[in-house]
């Protein structure tokens, strides 16, 4: 269990002041100058040895994310782009730094921007969220105020400035070059790559996007150092962790854990475990709507990281564990997700555009077991034309979900269609 000396974001549950003066009491700003005084080469090399892992979804490494930009970018603009749109379905640990914490993120920004030579950051925030972009605002605000950010940032000779942009609430938005186009007042749809945003980005200057949590961390983790950082998890899965824990809990929470925590751990110890005891639990959705599902018996073992959950064929994802009893209509819950990514799919790739409204459409029946047998067959293969064949992994997250509705859960799928076939009333009719 990590200690509370441990924790990054100490403000969580907003308890403290969430404006500056409460911000320094947590040591937020208490040694930035000293921080921008190393080089920017210096900085991203702390990044890569911590072993930070974009807190987004895909988990690429920060560090050596940020060593993709160019070293010597002249005159021109280079852009950081922050990644606060949070709309995947379960999370809701960005809003909370937001909300709570929002000078982690404009610190964060500053040092990142200046590890990576970067004249100024954008944060793209959901456009629902309104109470956390007035307090992302007002931070961004006192920070300039107080000379931390703008010419001559926190007294370092650097200049920066921090800009924050609202969406209109498109969940499409969140894939990063669909918020580069977002922000650039196009319609939010994803760019071929390459070119990749790191050459060709934000304006068609050198851009690096990464998540609101991604950036929060990287203060405290030049200040404790990397090998502080590094401490917590297995090797390749490091660092703390907010995790979002909702759904049949008796205690639904987000809270900042260790990295490679167990599961079942994670849920009885922070969520009051799960609605009628753990031997009531069905299924975990580990990492946010777009991961495959996982049953009760990988739950009791598996570990919270991105290698354990790959290798159990789910994901860490944003690591917004989503609980089901067995009170749970899983085939409907499965269903209403599918629904959900046909809404958001943006149009622009056929095998998403066409393949996400069938996949829903295939859905809804296999709900009320108004479908043949034979279609579960066809309904994984339709997932697997899909996967990997779209601009951007919004059909991957269609996809995931049903393959994994169909790997743990067939017979249940099977049931309803033969007693379907048999005469029973479909469950659409009963209701």
């Amino acid at each position: 269990m990590l200690k509370d000396e441990d924790r990054i974001f100490t403000n969580l549950y907003g308890w403290q002041d969430w404006g500056l003066e409460g911000a320094r009491k947590r040591g937020d700003w208490s040694t930035t100058k000293d921080i921008l005084s190393k080089t920017p080469e210096d900085i991203v090399d702390a990044v890569k040895a911590s072993g930070l892992r974009g807190r987004g979804g895909a988990g690429f490494p920060t560090g050596l994310k940020w060593s993709f930009m160019p070293k010597e970018p002249g005159d021109q603009p280079v852009y950081l782009v922050v990644n606060a749109d949070e709309s995947e379905p379960g999370t809701c640990k960005d809003r909370e730094i937001i909300r709570h914490d929002p000078h982690k993120l404009v610190e964060g920004c500053l040092i990142a921007g200046y590890a990576m030579r970067a004249t100024a950051a954008y944060i793209y925030i959901r456009g629902e969220f309104y109470n956390e972009a007035r307090h992302l605002q007002a931070a961004i605000d006192q920070a300039y105020e107080a000379g931390l950010i703008g010419k001559n940032a926190s007294g370092s000779g650097y200049d920066f400035d921090v800009i924050l942009h609202r969406g209109a609430g498109a969940y499409i938005c969140g894939e990063e070059t669909a918020l580069l186009e977002s922000l650039e007042g196009k319609k939010g749809q994803p760019r071929l790559k390459p070119p990749f945003p790191a050459g060709c980005g934000l304006y068609g200057r050198p851009t690096t996007v990464n998540n609101v949590e991604s950036i929060a961390v990287v203060g405290e983790i030049m200040r404790r150092g990397p090998e502080w950082f590094a401490s917590f998890g297995r090797d390749k899965n490091q660092g703390t962790k907010l995790f979002c824990i909702s759904g049949h809990v008796n205690n639904p929470c987000n809270v900042e854990e260790e990295m490679g925590i167990p599961l079942k751990e994670l849920i009885e110890r922070h969520a009051g475990g799960v609605t009628g005891g753990w031997d009531n639990l069905l299924a975990v959705i580990p990492g946010g709507s777009s991961v495959p599902v996982l049953t009760k018996e990988i739950c009791d073992d598996v570990l919270m990281d991105f290698d354990a959950l790959r290798d159990a064929r789910s994901g860490l994802g944003t690591a917004a564990v989503i609980v089901m009893d067995k009170s749970t209509d899983i085939v409907k819950a499965i269903a209403r997700l599918a629904h959900f990514y046909q809404h958001e799919s943006c149009g622009q790739c056929t095998p998403c555009r066409e393949g996400t409204g069938w996949m829903n459409r295939v859905m809804q029946r296999m709900v009320t077991g108004d479908a043949d047998i034979s279609e579960i067959d066809a309904l994984e293969q339709v997932t697997k034309q899909v996967e990997g064949h779209t601009i951007c992994a919004l059909g991957d997250a269609a996809a995931w979900p049903i393959q994994g509705l169909i790997r743990h859960f067939r017979p249940e799928m099977e049931r309803r269609i033969n007693e379907r076939q048999a005469g029973a009333p479909s469950a659409q009719a009963a209701e």
